[in-house]
């Protein structure tokens, strides 16, 4: 697909359309004020240094409401992308482990170290190389940011953010009961109680969710239908404490607890395995997050925010997808990785107030200092037919990080902004089986330079240049051949973006467009080949250049009373542009002009809501993308798929059911895939891929108080 044709076309046309709006804009409201008093609710988004109108927002930003999330039975982040432009997910376990924005985002990981391209956090708690974390009941919405944060989240952040706000405390008394059965004997239930403990002092919330199902996949060696199964519990804590009128102390504790099953890949490409040795795909973590809020003076706000958590997950597979009986020429292999994870974050900053503002009360200001310390402690091995390859290590990284940034009121309808962050980074790797050690520091920074131009009351223009960073690391000298880098660069993107928001026919129609270019340097590339035990040895290194291109459009959209069209796309072009793989013993491989891994050229996403009563709500909806690379090396790609998930919603006084039902073409995609030779019964290597989701439904009831 060329996107320069379409883009050209594209974006003339789509600012041209709004530049008739803005031409008219008298009649084209009056008319809506008279005929028409329904209007679209505002959406805020909380991910930013300040609460904002998504109207209002500079960023290229989706926000997925709970409404969205329950009619599709969400249960993590990876059930809700399909809602979200130029994100993609890639998967290798029970659930989506890691993200990418725009084609960038790391795709795996086994027994090396990574860093994360694509922030996740849930709440204040970060969990961007976690994503089973992310579960979706008591969430308020989940708040997407593409492109680089490197003020606001600074590392973590280089393609982007994925932040799940969950509800807080409040003072008025509220609780749900909710229960959920589907297909492949899924059953799920949860409780959340909300309410005053002191009278305008003290709230508390508790949610708690459990999810099961036996999964979608058979194992028809050992006759059983539950060998992926899914067994998740979350559970939060809330306490918000108004100290006085100008202290409020929020404390939130977390509990995750998720036992999965991993038993996904086979020869057939299908949805039955034949492996004796199933694994599995675990995640413990709890997690204390305290949060204060105090008003220094009428001039000046403070935040500040503590986080812990304490993370064990295990990552195992029957690596030769059989068992003894399918060939004699089978060697057995299985892959067993094992990762605990102590994470603290402090971050202090200050916000001007209103009051506050300076150079003559024109100037928003953000200061503020970070800090993170994370321990991986990390054993595995890989045994292939008796010979076992083990791996640990000790990987110690820290940060300490100074930001800033001002939003100069120009005039009433110009602001110009102007962020910064510096940050010096350090790691301490330990090879506690190789007994290789290393130990780096470096200075990072990161920062946006942007205007925003208010046309008319319901139009907003904006263009940034932004730059994200991505910390080097480490390859562990003794699983590498001589000729492989022990040591890779930081990462840097440089992006450019301009946009347009805008709300019409008396705010019933909201739309955002933004195109986006961006240049990115020494990206980090996860490469694999396998040694002559067979063992598949994984490292990281960078790919000198690579750029991007493409455009974001959303649209929500209040056609009458009854009737509302919700729909985004996302097109994307990411090509290296000076890349050259060498592996030995094999021509070298030149990827100048290929595109990138995980970044389909274009991602959609049409549905709607039918208010047929004031009961009665029916809810359809279309989503695709296109075919992408698996690997950055490998040649093979996905296919190109949509899928079309709808729901009915009964809603009377404090009760709801909702009927559901996702991919229900039934339609066969992909979510990984390797090339190589894994058949004994084969000479040749092929592509051998893990499935989507087939066609599921189910019923979720709910009571609310």
């Amino acid at each position: 697909m060329h996107l320069k044709p379409i883009l050209s076309a594209v974006i003339p046309a789509s600012f041209l359309s709004f530049g008739l709006w803005h031409a008219t804009p008298s009649l084209a409201e009056e008319t809506a004020s008279e005929a028409q008093t329904v209007k679209l609710k505002p959406v805020q988004i909380e991910a930013d240094f300040r609460e904002a109108d998504i109207q209002q927002s500079t960023s290229s930003v989706t926000v997925v409401t709970p409404v969205e999330m329950q009619e599709r039975d969400a249960q993590n982040i990876e059930d809700v992308i399909g809602l979200m432009p130029n994100v993609n997910a890639s998967s290798g376990g029970a659930t989506a482990h890691y993200y990418q924005i725009r084609g960038m985002g790391i795709t795996e990981q086994y027994y090396t170290p990574v860093n994360p391209s694509v922030g996740v956090l849930v709440d204040d708690f970060d969990y961007s190389q976690m994503g089973a974390a992310a579960t979706m009941f008591d969430v308020k919405q989940v708040e997407v940011l593409r492109g680089p944060q490197g003020t606001r989240f600074g590392s973590s952040a280089l393609a982007g953010l994925i932040q799940v706000q969950t509800n807080e405390a409040s003072y008025q008394p509220s609780a749900r009961l909710e229960g959920t059965v589907g297909s492949h004997n899924t059953y799920a239930g949860g409780v959340m109680l909300n309410g005053p403990i002191v009278k305008d002092k003290l709230a508390g919330r508790l949610a708690v969710y459990q999810y099961n199902s036996d999964g979608y996949m058979e194992n028809d060696y050992l006759d059983k239908k539950n060998t992926q199964n899914r067994d998740e519990l979350t559970a939060r804590a809330n306490l918000k404490w108004n100290v006085n009128e100008r202290l409020t102390l929020d404390l939130k504790l977390l509990h995750i607890n998720v036992d999965n099953g991993y038993d996904a890949f086979n020869f057939s490409n299908d949805y039955t395995t034949l492996s004796d040795e199933p694994g599995q795909d675990t995640l413990k973590s709890d997690g204390v997050a305290l949060k204060a809020d105090y008003a220094v003076n009428p001039f000046i706000d403070m935040v500040a925010a503590i986080t812990h958590i304490n993370s064990k997950s295990t990552y195992s597979y029957d690596g030769d997808w059989a068992n003894p009986g399918y060939d004699p020429s089978l060697v057995t292999q299985t892959d067993h990785n094992e990762r605990k994870r102590n994470n603290q974050t402090l971050d202090l900053r200050f916000l001007s107030s209103e009051d506050g503002r300076i150079f003559n009360g024109t100037t928003d200001w953000v200061a503020g200092f970070y800090y993170l310390a994370q321990d991986e402690d990390y054993t595995g091995g890989y045994d292939y037919g008796g010979y076992l390859t083990p791996s640990g290590y000790d990987y110690k990284t820290s940060s300490q990080s100074l930001y800033g940034q001002l939003d100069h009121h120009l005039t009433d309808k110009w602001i110009l902004m102007a962020g910064l962050r510096v940050e010096n980074y350090h790691y301490d790797y330990d090879g506690t089986v190789s007994g290789f050690s290393k130990k780096s520091s470096e200075v990072l920074y990161g920062g946006k330079l942007g205007a925003s131009y208010q046309i008319t009351p319901n139009h907003l223009s904006f263009i940034t240049l932004s730059r994200g960073y991505k910390a080097g690391g480490v390859n562990d000298e003794g699983r590498l051949p001589s000729d492989k880098p022990v040591l890779y660069d930081t990462e840097t993107l440089w992006n450019l973006e301009g946009g347009l928001n805008s709300s019409m026919l008396n705010n019933r129609l909201n739309t955002r467009l933004n195109v986006f270019y961006g240049q990115n340097q020494d990206r980090q590339i996860p490469v694999s080949y396998y040694d002559s035990h067979g063992n598949w040895m994984l490292y990281t290194e960078n790919a000198p250049k690579s750029t991007y291109y493409g455009l974001e459009g959303q649209v929500d959209w209040l056609i009458v009373d009854d009737v509302r069209f919700l729909g985004s796309l996302g097109l994307l072009k990411s090509t290296y542009t000076d890349y050259t793989y060498e592996e030995q013993g094999q021509p070298d491989l030149v990827l100048d002009d290929r595109e990138t891994a995980r970044s389909p050229n274009y991602t959609f996403s049409i549905g709607g809501e039918y208010y047929l009563t004031d009961h009665w709500t029916l809810s359809a909806n279309i989503e695709g993308k296109d075919a992408y690379y698996f690997s950055s090396t490998q040649p093979q790609k996905s296919k190109a798929y949509s899928l079309v998930n709808s729901a009915v919603t009964y809603q009377r006084k404090n009760w709801t059911v909702i009927v559901w039902g996702k991919n229900l073409g039934d339609t066969k995609y992909a979510t990984e895939g390797f090339y190589f030779n894994a058949d004994p019964k084969r000479t040749d290597a092929a592509l051998y891929t893990q499935q989507g989701a087939p066609r599921t439904y189910g019923v979720t009831v709910a009571y609310d108080y």
